[in-house]
């Protein structure tokens, strides 16, 4: 069964996948996403687009016309391929923010505490998939991303935007 990780940079959401034998097929930025002519029979679609451009937190910066149209592009061709592979469930990911204007209301929110990791990231889910189960535990590390990883810049937004391995196992479980 093939699994799509759209966007899926470090593979993350898809590794419990990977790990239970789906031909999980990652698909990175920007271009591979809007080009990519996906395969038929996919069972499920992750997408995780940029959200750099969509965040309404400290991970944001001002941005342009043309930063918004982009970013709006990529959100648009994972729409597409979930369109063209009609499959048995999706999720499109992405910190509470400005996306809502284009997708209207999610289907879930999440934060990693929700499922083991002791952090949190409010993260916004749209979507046709089952809501994974529960692990709730307290948040000790409070945001962490901005303690662990210290200043701004590419790593610290690579490391904020990793799903938390509780969720990912979570969902996986729940959307075989």
């Amino acid at each position: 069964m093939i699994i799509l990780d759209l966007c899926g940079g470090t593979g993350a959401w898809s590794r419990p996948y990977a790990e239970r034998g789906y031909d999980v097929r990652v698909v990175t930025l920007p271009n591979d996403v809007r080009l990519y002519q996906p395969p038929a029979r996919v069972r499920g679609v992750l997408a995780a687009p940029p959200c750099t451009v969509f965040a309404n937190s400290g991970a944001r910066w001002p941005r342009s016309e043309a930063e918004y149209l982009e970013a709006l592009s990529v959100v648009d061709a994972c729409l597409r391929i979930v369109h063209a592979t009609q499959p048995a469930w999706w999720a499109l990911e992405n910190p509470a923010g400005t996306l809502r204007r284009w997708l209207g209301p999610w289907a879930m929110t999440f934060q990693p505490h929700h499922y083991g990791d002791p952090y949190s990231k409010l993260t916004c889910l749209w979507g046709r998939f089952n809501a994974p189960a529960k692990n709730p535990v307290e948040p000790t590390e409070g945001s962490k991303m901005h303690l662990k990883y210290g200043g701004k810049g590419d790593r610290t937004k690579e490391a904020r935007s990793i799903t938390p391995q509780g969720f990912a196992e979570a969902f996986c479980v729940a959307n075989p």
